[in-house]
């Protein structure tokens, strides 16, 4: 699903992005609800980036990647948890790209997620280029989920990975 978001875009960077983990609902521009296998998920676009809610029998999770006034936990480029019964992984990237490239990128990511069911793309007013977008799945019992937030005045498009599944005992 693809949706211009009504708000003002103000020039935030990849710098400004925090991460935090099991955050209350936020105040979401777009959502997209989806149940996955058991999971039921709620893709959020914020104003400020994005937030995944996620809720199976063995618990839930909220993770938060966003530009929040005071955060004082900055984006990792990776984190390994465990929540009750299970394993989290998070990992992030920044990757600057020329003009030329930024652009092809942003219009294959939005048509990427667009078309997909379990996707959402937010784009921001001011710019085509500049969004933030989310593709969830359901895979080998774990559910997973990827972001991109684009940043065209710094050429920077920060990319996320996270996979949430059930923790498995250590082989002997």
């Amino acid at each position: 699903m693809l949706t211009t978001l009504k708000t003002v875009y103000t020039d935030t960077c990849a710098a400004d992005l925090a991460w935090t983990l099991g955050r209350e609902p936020l105040p979401a521009l777009a959502t997209l609800e989806l149940e996955l296998a058991d999971a039921r998920m709620e893709l959020r676009l914020l104003g400020a980036s994005h937030q995944v809610l996620l809720e199976e029998d063995q618990g839930t999770c909220s993770e938060t990647v966003a530009c929040i006034p005071g955060s004082s936990t900055p984006l990792p480029l990776g984190v390994s948890k465990r929540l009750g019964d299970w394993e989290y992984e998070f990992a992030a990237r920044v990757e600057t790209l020329s003009r030329g490239q930024f652009a092809g990128r942003a219009q294959e990511l939005l048509a990427l997620v667009a078309e997909h069911p379990h996707g959402l793309a937010g784009v921001f007013p001011g710019s085509p280029h500049a969004f933030t977008a989310m593709l969830a799945q359901r895979h080998e019992g774990s559910v997973q989920w990827r972001t991109w937030h684009a940043y065209p005045q710094d050429g920077q498009l920060v990319a996320t990975r996270t996979r949430v599944g059930v923790r498995t005992p250590a082989a002997l």
